[in-house]
């Protein structure tokens, strides 16, 4: 008797399933087996480095490798291949991402890795470095970082570090790098529609800097440079009594011809029609100016929600939505467009909640997470895309605790503390560093200054200001560090002094038209402003502005509401009138 066969119906329950872990493993495993020097089958020299390694690893994540490999070269066939060109610690690096996915751009490591990310065609790498340049983008470095980017054909970097230098001229031409320039470098700043200066005088002053730096090779090149100043756009007096009587201008004939334009151009306003051409035409940033908003603060015996902003081109002050909260002893700052302000006290608590303010909408949000800390009197900064909370005071005991805030990810983590506690700190970001200036232990009012590296997560000393300061604003202007006003151990200040990173050294600026404790410092459109603050007498609404070249400040208007211990933030302004302002 045959078997009886029972066909059973396919089972409807099934259980697909993709590790997630797989691919972490594998790699995991292959970077064992290469660390282990096992089933590699090739060896690069690079330098003095013998580094083993697997072709079929190699070409699946550089197509430099891969067409190495799987072509007719005489690499395809060799054991040991040599790589010139390249730095070794940098191809080490490279090699060791190909197996962990896995790297670590610094500014150590930048300027090698980006050239052989290059030539190994990582293009992920490639955009890493130039991503970690566009973090360090300043006007002391901006220009060398442009040069860099060009060299290696990284147009991106080069778009954003020209648009860098053109919106941040009036600083770059104080720079060391500027002088350095080359003349072909140097025209094709000058010469662009989109640099960013007050007056054309700016333009015309760099560019005498930049000839009387190397006077003896570079005067050959005036007539050349100065073809791009549009002289025509100067003030008549700076033209004749400046221009004109410069030594250098007056005993070449192309610059003459030069002044000679631009005198006929000013004299003879009824042929201006006939005379146009580039040195005639208006420069045009494409930089949208700025605009100081000034946020919460003490007025009247309490604390209040009210924010208003002062837009320098007009000299207005105009309320903007309020906060969510009233807020005395607020830190803001400005990330990615929008502004924050952190913790403070509310008149009857200390806080540890945030709002964020977008220009767009007018509105402020509140789905910040909080600091780990109830915080007032807090120093806020931005430095690589994070927003620190610095010092300031919960209620019970004076603060050193230091903490910042990743905006992608929406959360706060420690870092190391400061070593001395501050309540009434000021911040600034200077050179990819975070200074901690003066405030309060809780005892008494401090001159001391330490400066926080994220590279090593470690504050240092640096030497202190000249006059114990709570309180005091502080703001980096011309790559030098301004604090101003607060108050010592017996009353408000109206001293000012500020800081050389190059020489670690404080010197004395004028004092400011009034004194003020609780007092806001910023940096708008290359002009520095002193903002509200308390006289010993009175809550102050006025502002004042200081001018480096008189070394002098003045009043120019005032705020809405007096304001003592608000903060302020300058942020871009809109590039349309179509704006909910």
């Amino acid at each position: 008797m045959g078997e009886m066969v029972v066909e059973r119906a396919p089972s409807p329950l099934r259980l697909g399933h993709t590790s997630e872990k797989h691919p972490g493993a594998t790699l995991t495993e292959l970077n064992v087996l290469r660390r282990h020097r096992e089933l590699c089958d090739v060896v690069l020299n690079v330098g003095t480095r013998k580094i083993f390694a697997h072709r079929v690893i190699l070409s699946a994540c550089s197509p430099y490798f891969r067409a190495m490999f799987t072509g007719e070269l005489a690499e395809s066939r060799q054991t040991e291949v040599t790589i010139r060109d390249i730095d070794e610690v940098a191809m080490e690096q490279l090699i060791d991402f190909c197996y962990t996915s896995q790297i670590i751009v610094e500014e150590a490591n930048v300027q090698t890795l980006l050239p052989a990310a290059c030539l190994l065609q990582l293009a992920e790498i490639q955009d890493v470095c130039c991503e970690f340049l566009k973090r360090q983008l300043d006007p002391s470095n901006c220009l060398g970082i442009r040069a860099f980017a060009d060299t290696h054909s990284c147009r991106e970097l080069l778009r954003i570090a020209d648009k860098f230098t053109q919106h941040n001229f009036q600083e770059v031409m104080e720079s060391e790098e500027f002088l350095l320039l080359p003349v072909g470098q140097l025209v094709d700043i000058i010469s662009s529609d989109e640099l960013n200066v007050r007056t054309e005088e700016q333009v015309f002053s760099a560019v005498m800097n930049w000839v009387k730096y190397n006077v003896t090779e570079r005067r050959q090149h005036l007539a050349l440079v100065l073809q791009h100043v549009r002289l025509p756009l100067l003030s008549p007096k700076f033209l004749v009594g400046t221009v004109g009587s410069d030594l250098l201008v007056r005993s070449d004939d192309a610059c003459r011809d030069l002044v000679d334009e631009a005198k006929n151009y000013l004299l003879l306003p009824q042929e201006r029609p006939l005379m146009q051409g580039p040195r005639t035409r208006p420069r045009k940033p494409t930089r949208r100016g700025e605009v100081l908003f000034a946020v919460g603060g003490w007025c009247s015996g309490d604390a209040i929600a009210s924010v208003e902003r002062f837009d320098p081109n007009t000299a207005d002050w105009k309320m903007v939505a309020p906060m969510s909260k009233r807020r005395c002893g607020v830190g803001v700052a400005v990330l990615n467009d929008l502004l924050y302000a952190v913790g403070g006290h509310d008149g009857q608590s200390y806080l540890n909640s945030i709002e964020r303010y977008d220009p767009q909408t007018n509105q402020w949000s509140c789905d910040v997470a909080p600091t780990t800390s109830c915080r007032t009197s807090v120093g806020v900064a931005v430095l690589d895309g994070f927003l620190y909370a610095v010092g300031g005071q919960d209620g019970v005991q004076c603060l050193n605790h230091v903490e910042r805030y990743d905006p992608k990810e929406n959360k706060w983590s420690k870092v190391a503390p400061m070593t001395t506690r501050r309540l009434g700190v000021a911040v600034a970001v200077l050179g990819g560093y975070l200074y901690a200036i003066g405030g309060s232990d809780g005892q008494s009012p401090l001159t001391t200054v330490e400066r926080y590296d994220p590279r090593q997560n470690k504050w240092s000393q640096v030497s202190p200001m000249s006059t114990r300061r709570k309180h005091l604003g502080c703001a980096v202007f011309n790559n030098l560090i301004y604090a101003v006003g607060g108050r010592d151990d017996c009353m408000e200040l109206s001293s000012a002094e500020k800081y050389h990173p190059l020489t670690n050294s404080w010197s004395p600026i004028v004092a400011m038209t009034s004194r003020r404790s609780g007092v806001g410092l910023a940096v708008v459109n290359g002009q520095l402003y002193a903002v509200g603050g308390f006289d010993g007498t009175a809550y102050l609404k006025t502002i004042e502005v200081y001018d480096p070249e008189q070394n002098q400040w003045r009043l120019c208007g005032c705020m809405n509401y007096r304001r003592l211990g608000g903060g302020v933030g300058v942020m871009r302004a809109p590039q349309t009138e179509n704006y909910i302002w």
